[in-house]
């Protein structure tokens, strides 16, 4: 097992921080011209200042946006079930098998480890985002409009009618390696700790283009009025990589039979991780969750519902619910599904810019940016499994997919991880 941990934390330590913080990366991909602010579109002429409401509406809101959006995807990245493996009581001062299979990989189960038992895991998760509320991440068009000079309602004088629009081109990518402790205190509660080792990468293109609505073009970025540039880009990348948010939790079974068990576990979550580097979320959050579970010859069912509140002024609370299974299919093999969801509580905690409305020469919209407005909720399908080697050791093998578009999401989100208890 030693070897596979040296090889995890490999995957993440082994990158160097950027010179700079990532939310500075992004912000970068909103900066042309030598002003060095965000969006800062240096046109060559008097005009250029009407543009200025617009973009600094909008540049915070949008940075912040994807840096939240970023973070969140790195501090939510499931971890590893509690209890996994074999699950053992004390009857008469021996130890009494209470599971048949592997456990789940992410659900929880009511079965607690056993008085004096130790679990032990390291995984490694991966996803590189290709979608944010389903909008592709390598075609996010942002407009800005002009400043309202004249009449009011946007038009008049027609040169209110340009807009600046900006097309980005994202790559951005996320891979926690988690080490996972868990030590049961007595035979109905176990105690843990979670240490994730985060590596977020972003690198990207964005292009602005001034698009004049009369016959001349009096917002440029150079040349002349008859000769006019009207396009600028810009480039950039980075990744960081350190510790993310650790976890801390406590599992009470609360019930156990020979089929049926129920429990209660808090999970807290310490902003460990950099904000900044969008390595964490910045803010502690507190799971409180209700598991039930039960046991029918080699096939185990497992329902979680609780409560997830998240301190952070950019993050909303929320509903969790995990639906899943687990099955001992071969003596050395356990399959396990799940249905992993979390669904918002209350309205979002950053709104996009709405549409841009003119009033003249006649009346229409356009969208301020192709991102769609969405609830932060998350509904993932998981199928995974476990095979039992020499030693006792367990590796672990799952793969994930979205069935939500909402947020950053993958096409598909791995899963790569070794366990041992005794």
């Amino acid at each position: 097992m030693r070897p596979f941990l040296v090889g995890v934390l490999s995957l993440v330590v082994a990158a160097p921080l950027s010179a700079q913080n990532m939310r500075a990366t992004i912000t970068e991909l909103f900066t042309f011209g030598d002003c060095g602010a965000p969006l800062c579109l240096n046109l060559t002429n008097e005009h250029g200042n009407h543009f200025i409401p617009a973009l600094t509406a909008s540049n915070e809101t949008v940075i912040a946006f994807f840096t939240e959006a970023m973070g969140r995807s790195a501090a939510n990245t499931p971890l590893s079930s509690s209890s996994s493996g074999a699950t053992f009581k004390l009857v008469g001062g021996l130890p009494v098998r209470t599971s048949t299979s592997g456990g789940p990989i992410f659900a929880e189960r009511a079965q607690t480890l056993g008085r004096g038992r130790f679990y032990l895991g390291a995984n490694v998760t991966g996803m590189a985002f290709t979608t944010v509320n389903s909008a592709p991440l390598d075609n996010v068009t942002i407009n800005f409009a002009h400043a309202d000079v004249g009449r009011t309602g946007l038009g008049d004088p027609v040169l209110e009618n340009d807009v600046i629009q900006l097309r980005l081109n994202l790559d951005m990518s996320v891979t926690v390696a988690s080490l996972v402790g868990t030590w049961g205190i007595v035979d109905f509660v176990d105690v843990g700790i979670v240490v994730p080792f985060v590596r977020t990468s972003v690198s990207g293109t964005s292009e602005a283009q001034i698009l004049p609505f009369g016959p001349t073009a009096v917002h440029r970025f150079g040349g002349t009025l008859e000769d006019p540039i009207l396009r600028a880009s810009t480039d950039a990348s980075g990744s960081a990589s350190g510790i993310g948010d650790v976890a801390a939790r406590v599992k009470i079974n609360v019930g156990q039979s020979e089929r049926y068990g129920a429990a209660l576990m808090t999970d807290v979550r310490f902003p460990t991780g950099s904000e900044s580097n969008m390595l964490g979320s910045g803010s502690t959050s507190v799971l409180v969750l209700g598991i039930g579970s039960a046991q029918f010859g080699n096939f185990a069912p497992n329902v979680n519902v609780g409560y997830l509140a998240r301190g952070g002024e950019f993050q909303a609370d929320a509903i969790v619910a995990r639906l899943g299974f687990d099955a001992l299919v071969a003596p050395w093999a356990t399959v396990a599904g799940e249905l992993l969801s979390e669904w918002q509580v209350g309205d979002n905690p950053i709104v996009l810019p709405g549409d841009i409305v003119y009033s003249y020469p006649f009346e229409r919209r356009i969208a301020a940016i192709s991102v769609p407005e969405r609830p932060e909720n998350l509904l993932n399908a998981a199928l995974g499994f476990k095979f039992n080697v020499r030693g006792g050791t367990v590796l672990v093998t799952n793969l994930m997919v979205p069935l939500y578009e909402s947020g950053l999401q993958a096409d598909f989100i791995w899963t790569l991880g070794i366990e041992a208890s005794w």
